[in-house]
C-alpha cells in the first residue's frame, strides 16, 4: 500500500540525514519533494498546496529539539500534518436509535456490498448481543440481492428482501418496519451504484434517506482511484449530506490522493477502512496509524489491536513471567506460533513493525513456520519443556519424525535459544506499543 509515495518520502528524509539545521535552502528543496510525491499520490492540488505551506511555515518558524536531528524533526512535522489533515482522532460512529440505521452509498464497483456485510460482522463481533439486519436495497445491479444474502450468512446476519420486487423504496419501508417490530438494534442498508453520478441514482438515495432517516449515511471510496473518489464523495455530500467516509481496497495498489484529500475535501470524517477481501478485513481509521503507513512507520497500532483480539490477557501476564524467568519453552512458543498463524500471514505482521515496510520486496517463505511446527510437534513432552537435552540421538528422531533435516533441526533450536535472549528485553518493545496507541493499561504484545 502507498508503495511510491512511501518510498519518495523515505528518500527525502533521508537527503536530510546529516544536516546539522533546518535552513531555508534545504526546507526549500524538502518542501518541493514533498509537493511532488503528494501530486504524483493523486493529492488534491488545492490541499497538497495548503499542506507544503504549513509544513514549510513550521520547518523554518519552529525551534529543533536538541535532542533529535533536523530530519527527525522534519519527520514528525509532516507526520504531525498528515494527522491533522486525516481528522487527529478516530471518528465517533452513531449507532443510537431504535433501530440504527446506516445507509451505504457510492459508485458501482467501490465494494458497497462487500462493506455491507463486513460492517455487520463488525458490530456484531463487538457485541455478540446486538442484533444486526442488513437491507437489500440494490435492485439495479443483477445478482447483488444474491451477493448480499451469501456475505451475510458469512457475517451470521440475516438479510431482509422481497423477492421480485424492483422498487427500493418498497424494500427499505419494509425492511425498517421489521427492524422495529422484531427489535433489532441495527439495520445496514445496502443501495445501488452507477457506472457514474446521475440524476436518478440521486433522488432514489434522497428518498431512502427520508424513508430511513440513518444516523450514518457513509460513502464507499476506492483508495485506488485517488481524486476521483474525492471528486465523488464531494457530489454526494452535497446532493445527500453523507456523514464520514469508509475507503475500501486499502490492500492494493492505492495512490493515498482519497486517503490524504477526502477529508480536508469533503469536511467530512474517515470512519472505517477496507484492508483485504476477507469479511474481517475492516477496521476504524485511525489518523495516526494511516501516517505511519504512509511515511512507512508500520502500524503499531492496529497490530497491538490484532494481538488484543487474539491473545488472552491472563496468558500474556503467565508468558510475560516466563520470559522474565528465561523459562520459554518450546510449548509456548508452538502456542504463540498458533495465535500469530490467526492473525493473518507472517510477513503482513511485520511489515507492521517499525522499519520493516521494505519486506515487500523481501521474499519470506510462510513455509519455513509450517516446518518449525512440525519439528515441535515431533519432540515427547519432556523434550517440548526442555526438561531433557536435545542430544544428537534425538535430534535425528526430530527430524525424521517431521520429515526434515537435522540441519533444519539443529537450525531450529539455535533459532529459538536465540529468540528467548531476544523476548527477554521484549518489554522495552511493549513500551514502545504502548507508546504507540497512545495506552497507559496493559496491551498484549507477543
Amino acid at each position: 500500500m502507498f508503495g511510491s509515495l512511501t518510498e519518495k518520502f523515505q528518500h527525502l528524509f533521508s537527503s536530510l540525514t546529516g544536516k546539522k539545521v533546518l535552513t531555508e535552502e534545504n526546507v526549500s528543496d524538502a518542501v518541493r519533494q514533498v509537493r511532488l510525491a503528494l501530486l504524483d499520490a493523486d493529492v488534491n492540488y488545492s490541499v497538497a498546496s495548503a499542506f507544503i505551506q504549513r509544513v514549510k511555515a513550521k520547518a523554518l518558524g519552529g525551534d529543533v529539539t536538541r535532542s533529535i536531528t533536523p530530519d527527525q524533526q522534519f519527520t514528525k512535522i509532516v507526520h504531525d500534518e498528515l494527522v491533522a489533515l486525516m481528522g487527529t482522532e478516530e471518528a465517533r460512529v452513531d449507532i443510537k436509535g431504535n433501530p440504527a440505521v446506516i445507509m451505504l452509498c457510492g459508485l458501482q464497483g467501490a465494494g458497497k456490498t462487500t462493506h455491507v456485510a463486513k460492517l455487520a460482522y463488525y458490530f456484531q463481533k463487538q457485541n455478540k448481543e446486538r442484533k444486526i439486519l442488513i437491507a437489500a436495497c440494490d435492485l439495479q445491479r443483477l445478482a447483488a440481492v444474491e451477493q448480499l444474502k451469501r456475505l451475510g450468512a458469512q457475517a451470521g446476519v440475516p438479510v431482509f428482501s422481497i423477492e421480485g420486487e424492483t422498487d427500493p423504496r418498497k424494500v427499505a419501508k419494509s425492511a425498517l418496519e421489521k427492524a422495529r417490530s422484531e427489535g433489532f438494534d441495527l439495520l445496514i442498508v445496502d443501495t445501488a451504484g452507477r457506472l457514474h453520478i446521475d440524476e436518478p441514482l440521486m433522488d432514489e438515495l434522497k428518498q431512502l434517506k427520508v424513508i430511513l432517516d440513518p444516523r450514518e449515511i457513509l460513502f464507499v471510496a476506492n483508495a485506488t482511484t485517488g481524486q476521483d473518489a474525492v471528486k465523488t464523495a464531494q457530489e454526494f455530500d452535497a446532493q445527500i449530506a453523507i456523514t464520514g467516509t469508509i475507503l475500501t481496497m486499502l490492500d492494493g495498489s492505492a495512490r493515498a490522493g482519497a486517503a490524504i484529500s477526502i477529508r480536508e475535501v469533503t469536511k467530512k470524517p474517515l470512519k472505517f477502512e477496507g484492508i483485504g477481501e476477507k469479511i474481517t478485513d475492516l477496521q476504524l481509521f485511525n489518523p495516526h496509524s494511516m501516517a505511519d503507513r504512509i511515511l512507512g512507520m508500520g502500524d503499531v497500532i492496529n497490530l497491538v489491536r490484532k494481538a488484543e483480539e487474539h491473545f488472552d490477557a491472563k496468558e500474556s501476564e503467565d508468558l510475560e513471567k516466563k520470559l522474565r524467568k528465561a523459562s520459554f519453552t518450546y510449548n509456548d512458543y508452538l502456542k504463540q506460533m498458533s495465535v500469530i498463524k490467526k492473525m493473518g500471514s507472517f510477513k503482513s505482521l511485520l511489515k507492521m513493525l517499525p522499519g520493516m515496510s521494505m519486506l515487500d520486496q523481501m521474499d519470506i517463505d510462510e513455509k519455513e513456520f509450517h516446518r518449525l511446527e512440525a519439528m515441535m510437534l515431533s519432540m515427547t513432552a519432556a523434550e517440548r519443556e526442555e526438561r531433557v537435552e536435545l542430544v544428537p540421538s534425538r535430534r535425528r528422531r526430530i527430524a525424521q519424525g517431521s520429515g526434515t533435516s537435522v540441519e533444519d533441526v539443529n537450525r531450529m533450536i539455535k533459532g529459538f535459544k536465540r529468540m528467548k535472549q531476544i523476548l527477554k528485553d521484549m518489554p522495552g518493545f511493549k513500551k514502545q506499543m504502548q507508546k504507540g496507541t497512545g495506552k497507559k493499561e496493559n496491551v498484549l504484545w507477543h
